[in-house]
């Protein structure tokens, strides 16, 4: 396997419906923006954010800030810790498929994030009869599960024998259109109906390639990047021991770990000492310790701020 592959799903459950039971594993589908600029200071230092009272200019640290629901304008309703958690959904491991639709029944509106689900333990051969199922009767499912103490609505799919996860908008979120104020329709010309229907022709293709798709932009500042690099002109180095807010988020070679896991080989899973490591886990792994330990802020947290918390509870 590649280095680069870091085969651990983050987070794992099973696909359960009537008696069906499929262990799977989730991977997040969509990749960070290929380019990000960090904002520094003239020394080259990563700035960190800071929160303050803009009525006193007073520093407001992670322990003393509270989370409000505006109820009227400048009036907040304050909502602690304890009770948010409260609130939150019953962990559990399934991901529960209530109905099955048709594919073209879910308007791509509602689509939210997509991830990827592949088998867990032993479960390869229902994993793959329940794709090719879903995907000869071209059938979603709408399941809910619950991830880092919050629950999602999600579309199962199924493309090419892989079995996809989207997240779903709830219905409130997607404004009806009806709401946009669009003019009514005007009458047009048949001969400029004809003149519009040949220029799409024109440019039309039987499918859409990748290089339709590619952000310009970001070639465009990776190109500068690394001129200005090779020219050694404004490159400046960070002070030692200047720290970054770090969100810990793995990178894996997806092909490489669907391969693996229809091939009938499970994720790789980390050592012992590199569980008990806490650079080694992942941001919500960290959070979930700091609910055990009931820290406070800990909902505020970066990832190396959890580890510190964490570090100095121990």
């Amino acid at each position: 396997m590649p280095e680069a592959v870091r085969a651990r799903a983050f987070w794992s459950g099973t696909i359960s419906f009537g008696l069906v039971s499929i262990p799977v594993n989730l991977f997040s589908a969509n990749q960070p923006r290929r380019v990000s600029l960090r904002m520094l200071s003239p020394e080259g230092t990563p700035l960190a954010r800071r929160y303050y009272d803009p009525e006193t200019g007073r520093e407001v640290t992670r322990d003393e800030i509270v989370r409000g629901y505006e109820v009227e304008e400048d009036r907040y309703v304050v909502v602690t810790d304890a009770e948010l958690e409260a609130l939150a959904p019953e962990k559990s491991r399934d991901i529960d498929l209530r109905v099955f639709v048709d594919r073209e029944a879910i308007d791509p509106m509602y689509f939210d994030r997509a991830y990827f689900l592949t088998p867990g333990g032993n479960s390869t051969k229902a994993y793959r009869l329940l794709a090719a199922t879903m995907e000869e009767t071209n059938r979603a499912g709408i399941a809910t599960f619950v991830m880092r103490t919050k629950e999602y609505l999600v579309a199962i799919l199924a493309e090419n024998g892989i079995l996809r996860a989207e997240t779903l908008r709830f219905h409130d979120e997607v404004r009806p259109v009806e709401e946009i104020g669009l003019p009514d329709a005007p009458k047009v010309p048949a001969n400029r109906v004809k003149a519009l229907e040949k220029e799409i022709e024109k440019r039309s293709r039987a499918s859409l390639e990748e290089e339709e798709l590619k952000d310009s932009y970001a070639e465009r500042l990776l190109a500068l990047v690394e001129r200005k690099k090779k020219e050694g002109s404004a490159v400046v180095q960070a002070p030692a021991g200047a720290e970054e807010e770090d969100e810990g988020s793995d990178v894996i070679d997806l092909m490489e770990v669907l391969k693996r896991s229809l091939q009938g080989d499970g994720p790789g899973r980390k050592s012992k000492s590199a569980a008990g490591d806490l650079e080694a886990l992942t941001k919500a792994e960290l959070y979930e310790r700091a609910q055990e330990l009931d820290l406070p802020g800990r909902s505020g947290m970066n990832k190396n701020e959890l580890i510190r918390a964490l570090r100095k509870s121990a």
